[in-house]
């Protein structure tokens, strides 16, 4: 909101738990579609940025589907109280935040034509079905899509205090291989995603972006950069298999099998780059 003032917009948001020292944010429920589409009909906004999520501090690997439950409500339900709020509003612009790791297994870096997980069996498919329906719906309005990568930054599970840096620096966050491969990880500083938002804005973007930084990577080069950047040891490597009754099944799938993504479209059509252009960066600023 700070860099979307900086740049000459008005803004108003809200939340269902705004923070005390947030004035400019009210309580405000996203699944109330009566609420929300009031809210908005009588503001009359140009544009409306669909950031809600409700995904735990404390995620655990073992219990990410049931945790995940309330963001899948808000990704799905909540986008359609949005796009009725958008119509009462005259039209307003929908953009919407989806997820840059999702996307289907294959070779090379998944660009915005490569289509979102959907095998059943697959467990990040879990993930990926409300992100599509939230996709889906955003762009029926004509509105924009922006697949952010993994956040890092004040706030984020990457953060010296999250949940990520905290296992690092306990030796606790160990690098998962299947077949001798892991995750293929695609990051973003929260101050360059905010930064993409107001690039969309400036040059009116339709479609889908990918918004992550310059450097996609292995896990097995991020999880070593990261514990040395919070006084860890270097993370051991362990089969998946074995690490699969304490990781469960997402936290295996979320270490092995994410497919890293290209900014190449939002760096040529949005006159965006990232400040921070790698994570070996960013994490020792933090």
């Amino acid at each position: 909101m700070p860099r979307l003032r900086a740049a000459g917009h008005e803004v108003r948001g809200f939340a269902r738990r705004p923070p005390v020292d947030a004035p400019d944010l009210v309580p405000l429920d996203l699944l109330d579609r009566d609420a929300v589409v009031a809210f908005v009909a009588e503001w009359r906004p140009d544009a409306i940025l669909h950031i809600a999520t409700a995904i735990p501090a404390d995620l655990s690997p073992r219990h990410a589907v049931e945790q995940f439950g309330p963001t899948n409500r808000l990704r799905r339900e909540g986008t359609r109280n949005l796009v009725a709020a958008a119509e009462a509003a005259g039209g307003a612009w929908l953009i919407g935040q989806s997820i840059a790791f999702v996307n289907v297994p294959g070779p090379g870096l998944a660009d915005e034509e490569t289509p979102l997980r959907d095998d059943p069996g697959d467990i990040l498919s879990l993930a990926a079905g409300p992100v599509a329906e939230l996709e889906r719906l955003t762009l029926g309005t004509g509105g924009t899509v922006l697949r952010f990568g993994q956040f890092y930054g004040p706030g984020t599970a990457f953060a010296p205090d999250g949940g990520m840096s905290l296992g690092a620096a306990a030796g606790k966050l160990p690098v998962l291989t299947r077949h001798g491969r892991s995750s293929v990880f695609s990051l973003i500083h929260v101050d360059d995603a905010a930064d993409a938002v107001v690039a969309v804005l400036r040059v009116g973007a339709r479609g889908v972006f990918n918004v992550v930084d310059d450097e996609p990577a292995d896990a097995g080069a991020v999880l070593p950069v990261l514990a040395a950047a919070r006084g860890g040891r270097r993370p051991r490597r362990i089969p998946a298999w074995l690490a699969r009754p304490v990781a469960g099944a997402y936290g295996v799938a979320f270490m092995c099998d994410l497919r890293g993504a290209s900014n190449a479209k939002a760096k040529a059509e949005l006159g965006w780059k990232p400040s921070i252009p790698s994570w070996r960066e960013g994490f020792s600023r933090d």
